[in-house]
């Protein structure tokens, strides 16, 4: 019988026990119409390259089927009825390979070396919650200034310069007032002495 690799994408808001249960649902078809599954495998919830059907992540599952063309035909359209498969890609192959899949491999891997740590060892993923680049970093406290105290000490400075500025003008405005006696008193004088002159004058006509 012809042998096939099947991958279906679950939606994002299922659980990884749901999408178990689809996998035993397919292969109960795949079973009823003469066909066997061989290697089954969850890769678990992983982003997508670009969104289907608006959905950014999916579930991902990996099926190695050995069955006629019909039994086939007949899963994929149950997917396309199914709400929660989202995308699937069935390849027709020359033999199934048994062992882990890359994709298992790079998981298995991923497991053993356990969360990534930052320069300083702290954990610290691509979200950056326990630390790293992108981590939740302490507000800094800005130092409070003290306004009124310096508003306070400008005022006391500048009386100081205030009264000097008084005190300068007072000499300043008294011999002002002292050189305008002389020139007010010379005017009442030369005043009188044209009223003067002008009396004979008077008496004449």
């Amino acid at each position: 019988m012809p042998l096939y690799e099947h991958v279906f994408l679950a939606r994002q808001d299922v659980s990884a026990q749901q999408v178990e249960k689809l996998m035993e649902t397919f292969q109960s078809i795949i079973k009823d119409n003469g066909g066997s599954i061989g290697k089954t495998e969850y890769w678990g919830l992983k982003n997508l390259a670009y969104r289907i059907k608006k959905k950014r992540k999916a579930h991902y599952a990996l099926m190695n089927i050995d069955a006629p063309h019909e039994a086939v035909a007949e899963m994929e359209r149950q997917m396309r009825i199914e709400s929660d498969v989202i995308r699937f890609l069935t390849l027709r192959v020359d033999e199934l390979d048994e062992a882990p899949s890359a994709m298992m491999k790079r998981h298995d891997r991923d497991d053993r070396r356990g969360p990534r740590r930052d320069r300083d060892g702290r954990d610290g993923g691509r979200d950056g919650r326990d630390g790293g680049r992108g981590g939740d970093r302490a507000p800094v406290e800005k130092p409070v200034v003290a306004k009124e105290p310096a508003k306070a000490e400008a005022e006391e400075a500048k009386e100081p310069a205030k009264a000097e500025a008084e005190e300068a003008k007072e000499p300043a405005k008294a011999e002002a007032e002292e050189a305008k006696e002389p020139a007010k008193a010379e005017a009442e004088e030369a005043k009188a002495a044209d009223k003067t002159d002008a009396e004979p004058d008077e008496d004449k006509s």
